[in-house]
């Protein structure tokens, strides 16, 4: 027969005993509430790196058009290791930038007046070469809408080791208010690394109107010739998983020369 004392005793540990499964069962359901924000959480930061490595963002603005992402003309910096050239070019006069591509011949028209360091430095390059069997390395077909070279390493990476200054930025009109200016269809740019005066050797030649910044240096115009070989390049679109990307159709600078009109 069960006294009180022991029914009570009985009660009181089975009443023990639910409150120990009441709480293990929550401490389970915290566990996997944090678990999943924990996942969540990771994913976001995975995703945030991915739009980082991938050019989304970049180190002057919060965001590189969050809702549209837009290409850049930028490629990865390069160190600065030794002086830019001495003037040698005539700034009062005209000049063209020849490309012998695999492709025909692109040639550009280049004005020493507005652009004379960018003039110089090209000169400089092409006579010793600098140019010549480079890949263009990229190809952009949404946002803006360009074909970049001057790699020698064909990646986006490389350079002369050294920069030169920026020049004509407000060669082509006040920016708008969105804070910027249309390159025309022709244009022949330069590209940077988002910084002011990061300019090398890359180049991007616009083969439709692009939107963008007025932060890299417009220093020439392609002939109608050149830009058609451009545009027929675009059409074939970008190599499937190159991370550049480069375009599907394989542009190769055989030989680069800039003469004097």
């Amino acid at each position: 027969m069960v006294t009180n004392d022991q029914r009570r005793r009985q009660l009181a540990r089975e009443k023990f005993e639910r409150q120990q499964e009441r709480r293990a069962k929550a401490r389970q359901k915290a566990r996997r509430r944090t678990a999943v924000i924990g996942a969540a959480a990771a994913v976001v930061v995975a995703v945030l790196v991915g739009l980082t490595v991938g050019g989304v963002f970049d180190s002057k603005k919060d965001t590189k058009d969050a809702a549209a992402p837009e290409p850049s003309a930028s490629p990865t910096p390069t160190p600065k290791t030794s002086p830019s050239p001495a003037m040698a070019v005539d700034a009062k006069a005209k000049y063209t930038f020849s490309l012998k591509t695999n492709e025909g011949e692109i040639k550009i028209d280049m004005d020493a007046a507005k652009t004379p360091q960018t003039v110089n430095s090209f000169k400089s390059l092409a006579d010793k070469g600098f140019f010549d069997n480079t890949k263009c390395h990229r190809l952009t077909t949404e946002g803006i809408f360009v074909l970049q070279c001057g790699d020698p390493e064909g990646t986006g990476m490389g350079g002369p080791g050294y920069t030169i200054a920026d020049e004509n930025l407000d060669g082509l009109g006040k920016p708008g208010a969105d804070g910027k200016v249309v390159y025309p269809t022709g244009t022949v740019a330069m590209a940077n690394t988002g910084q002011p005066g990061s300019g090398g050797s890359q180049f991007f030649l616009v083969y439709k109107d692009s939107p963008l910044p007025p932060t890299y240096t417009p220093f020439g115009t392609m002939d109608a010739g050149g830009l058609k070989i451009v545009q027929d390049v675009a059409k074939e679109g970008v190599a499937d998983g190159d991370k550049a990307p480069a375009p599907k159709k394989p542009v190769t600078i055989e030989k680069a020369a800039v003469t004097k009109n």
